[in-house]
């Protein structure tokens, strides 16, 4: 079955930077579309999709994190990673990395992702 494991979460100050990692396994047909994708959810609200990468490479963001976020991926290994700088007090949340096996994309909406992780901790202190 497929598996989704991430890792990464921590506090830091305003201004800083961190690297959250997401690994998925049990794909059975290597030759699936596979979607990854990062979304965070803050208390009482919906997880929001944060940015997305697909095994050719495509990449999809939130406008509110394009020039400070970037999603990559090492499809050996297939694990991605998410390089956030420039955080902010208003991005903590605990961010959840999900797999998608839809055939578009790299899609942003929660509801295109079978699979989740079990989530990691941001906070960003003032």
């Amino acid at each position: 079955r497929v598996q989704v494991v991430e890792s990464g979460g921590a506090s830091v100050q305003a201004g800083g930077s961190l690297r959250l990692s997401c690994t998925v396994s049990g794909i059975q047909d290597s030759r699936s579309r596979v979607s990854m994708g990062w979304f965070r959810q803050f208390p009482g609200k919906e997880r929001e999709g944060v940015a997305a990468i697909d095994t050719s490479g495509r990449t999809t963001y939130a406008d509110s994190v394009k020039d400070r976020f970037t999603i990559s991926l090492d499809n050996a290994k297939n694990t991605q990673y998410l390089q956030m700088i420039s955080l902010k007090p208003e991005e903590t949340a605990v961010y959840y990395c999900g797999a998608s096996f839809v055939w578009y994309g790299p899609p942003l909406k929660a509801r295109d992702y079978g699979y989740w992780g079990q989530g990691t901790q941001v906070t960003v202190s003032s």
